[in-house]
């Protein structure tokens, strides 16, 4: 009974919250108004809040731009784990635009869709991202391609990792900064949920959105680590499968110190100042860092 009281309350809280900052973000996404990237922050923060998912964060964003966020997948609470930290924005497969609610929640989010098996579209994909990234915006791709049990790193997939590169062609930096992030579930009412009861956070593929939601939501208690690496340079000559496995490990080996307890590497400060540095744009980016 009290499982299913929480679903009510989390649903009738965002749904409120959704219908009162819709307009206002429909209108900023018009008009082209930096609060467009700023409103999703508030809505996810309240969304976790309600939802009781607690995050805890290793590391930081790095603040340097071009910024891409490259991150392992599991679940649509990723998206408000992430979307709470600071202000970004998503790359989604095309399907998920006309999925209910949270399609509407995606294009609100300013979600770039993207055809994955269209590979003659690829080129005009990644220059889409690109234009977002010079504009200023953090964008996040969930390099697995789907989402995975959450006790393991899927390969990465590299197509549009050419993004970092279609977005020097615009932009006057000699790299973008490509920044494994790691999402570990880790406990559930302050119990850790282990390899066998990860799936209860985690949404692989093949289990019904429905169901998961209502199991997910009925816990009440979700704790989360998100855990930033040290981020890859990106240059016109880099290589883009490289990078791609380079950033693929990091991300599994942060994964895996969550899962065990440990802290993953969560750098000195001034390495990561240092690191920012050496990615430094040569003149002045858009900062969205809050």
């Amino acid at each position: 009974m009290i499982g299913w009281l929480r679903v009510g309350f989390v649903a009738a809280t965002l749904t409120a919250l959704t219908l009162v900052l819709w307009p206002l973000q429909s209108l900023a996404i018009a008009r082209g108004w930096a609060l467009a990237r700023r409103l999703p922050v508030i809505w996810h923060r309240i969304a976790c809040t309600v939802a009781g998912i607690e995050v805890k964060i290793v590391g930081q964003p790095s603040q340097t731009h071009p910024l891409l966020l490259v991150a392992n997948h599991q679940s649509w609470a990723d998206i408000m784990v992430l979307g709470k930290i600071t202000p970004l924005s998503f790359i989604a497969k095309a399907e998920v635009r006309d999925w209910p609610a949270f399609g509407l929640l995606a294009r609100l989010q300013r979600t770039i869709f993207v055809e994955r098996d269209a590979r003659r579209r690829t080129g005009v994909q990644a220059d889409a991202i690109a234009e977002r990234l010079t504009a200023g915006d953090v964008m996040v791709l969930f390099a697995e391609g789907t989402t995975s049990d959450g006790n393991a790193v899927l390969p990465f997939k590299t197509a549009l990792f050419g993004a970092a590169q279609s977005a020097l062609r615009s932009y006057k930096a000699h790299a973008v900064a490509v920044q494994p992030v790691a999402i570990a579930y880790t406990h559930a009412n302050g119990v850790p949920l282990g390899r066998y009861f990860r799936p209860l956070a985690a949404w692989p593929g093949a289990v019904e959105l429905g169901p998961h939601l209502l199991t997910f939501l009925k816990e009440g208690a979700i704790r989360v680590e998100v855990s930033f690496g040290t981020p890859i340079p990106f240059g016109e000559s880099s290589d883009r499968k490289l990078v791609a496995r380079t950033a693929e490990a990091s991300v599994r080996n942060m994964l895996a110190a969550s899962l065990r307890g440990h802290r993953t590497e969560a750098k000195d400060p001034s390495v990561l100042r240092e690191n920012d540095r050496a990615l430094a744009p040569r003149h002045d980016a858009v900062d969205i860092w809050v």
